[in-house]
């Protein structure tokens, strides 16, 4: 099996390497890196072996079973074509094909057992949606949820590099020549995930919403404040879920408790972002009725956004597929 990485020198990228590596995944006999055009002939070590990166023109050329994008949006929309041409499987973390309703947004914990082997393109969902959604599954699927509001605290590795420039620029009051937000990070939360809407919602606040109902077949109604803030491990976020009918926390938690690559934690237990870098789970704690309402509860999730959110999603996906072709 041939497999291409695109964006192989980014965050996401070099995570996703990590994981393969870990991994052995055995039917992987031939792997190309993709980055940049300034990156191209750059060394990547894979498993103790030297590889050199080369351009995307060449690895569409070496015609791979799989290709993982993570190069954003406009490059996926460019050469996504031209790999399936060359009978390539594509698995992409932008936000090209998410919404795309001939195309799934997989989570496979959650949603997995829709692939089949006539996808050509999978997209992974963002970040914030994926432990979101990896929260609220099995509880979707015992109860029906009438809303759910979710207010996001996001590290400033789902920006990218230059955000996390920015920061350590900031920390030692050096010049920011391109930062990434507008306003400073450092000792700083800025309510502004991605660019505004038209109707003030920004949009990562519209993907949480509009890739969660995608996910679970729904028309839940949910609303999404997002908010930057200075932490480079994981993303949290504070969920409140309102039922249209009755349950209770110890339910809940029992459904939490088992759903797969969740780690539930009780007795005043909690995971902070700093816990979960590097991690491949999603850390549910703070579990608790809600007492404004009569069907609610509250929890609070957290999750390395490049692990599970991307690279982790990304090679469990991959995963998935080469099950298929045996």
């Amino acid at each position: 099996m041939k497999l291409i990485i695109v964006g192989a020198t980014g965050l996401v990228g070099k995570e996703i390497i990590k994981i393969l590596e870990k991994k052995n995944i055995n039917k992987i006999k031939q792997i190309f890196f993709v980055a940049t055009k300034k990156n191209i002939g750059k060394e990547i070590f894979f498993k103790n072996k030297k590889h050199h990166i080369v351009s995307i023109e060449t690895a569409i050329l070496k015609k791979p079973d799989f290709a993982l994008f993570s190069a954003g949006s406009e490059t996926a929309l460019k050469y996504s074509k031209q790999f399936i041409n060359a009978g390539t499987k594509i698995i992409d973390n932008s936000s090209a094909f998410r919404m795309d309703p001939n195309i799934k947004l997989i989570v496979p914990e959650v949603n997995g057992e829709t692939l089949s082997q006539k996808d050509k393109i999978i997209a992974n969902p963002n970040c914030s949606t994926t432990q979101l959604v990896m929260a609220l599954c099995p509880i979707y699927k015992k109860h029906k949820i009438k809303r759910i509001v979710v207010s996001t605290y996001q590290a400033v590795v789902g920006t990218g590099k230059n955000a996390l420039n920015q920061l350590e620029k900031e920390e030692l009051n050096q010049t920011v020549v391109t930062p990434a937000y507008e306003k400073k990070i450092h000792r700083n939360i800025i309510p502004k995930c991605d660019d505004f809407n038209t109707d003030g919602y920004t949009k990562e606040e519209q993907k949480i919403i509009d890739e969660t109902n995608k996910i679970l077949n729904s028309n839940i109604k949910i609303t999404a404040t997002a908010v930057r803030t200075p932490t480079i491990g994981g993303h949290g976020e504070s969920v409140n879920v309102e039922f249209e009918n009755k349950t209770s926390v110890r339910e809940i938690s029992n459904l939490l408790q088992q759903q797969k690559g969740l780690v539930f934690l009780t007795n005043n237990k909690y995971a902070t972002p700093k816990d979960t870098k590097g991690e491949d789970d999603v850390f549910v704690s703070r579990l608790r009725k809600d007492s404004s309402i009569e069907n609610g509860i509250n929890m609070w999730i957290v999750a390395d956004p490049l692990r599970k959110g991307a690279a982790t999603n990304t090679v469990q996906i991959l995963e998935k597929l080469i099950s298929l072709k045996n």
